[in-house]
């Protein structure tokens, strides 16, 4: 039976993030399903704005030729601009028409 940790040993890096990734899948999922749906709209607008962080790590990545740098520059400015766009369009539904008050 192999030894997943002993002393002086770590963890094989490809396990410990895939532990890592279900952990945070299993927070994740926890966590979302407990948020109120008033509360929806700035948890979104807040992750969107986190999502930014990967944004500015990417453009450092890209400065150095990453190739995955690059990719992640691109998803991640979709993801914040689209995350904007969404939450921007969600929170119109909240404004009061003026032409029907009128």
């Amino acid at each position: 039976m192999p030894v997943i940790a002993s002393s002086g040993a770590g963890l094989d890096p490809i396990l410990t993030a895939v532990v890592l990734f279900v952990l945070a899948l299993i927070i994740g999922f926890e966590v979302i399903t407990k948020v109120p749906p008033m509360l929806h709209t700035p948890l979104v607008v807040a992750s969107h704005a986190m999502a930014s962080i990967m944004v500015v790590e990417a453009i450092r990545a890209a400065g150095h030729g990453s190739i995955l740098g690059l990719i992640a520059l691109f998803i991640g400015t979709v993801n914040v601009v689209g995350g904007y766009l969404i939450a921007d369009r969600m929170l119109a539904m909240f404004k009061k028409d003026k032409k029907k008050e009128k």
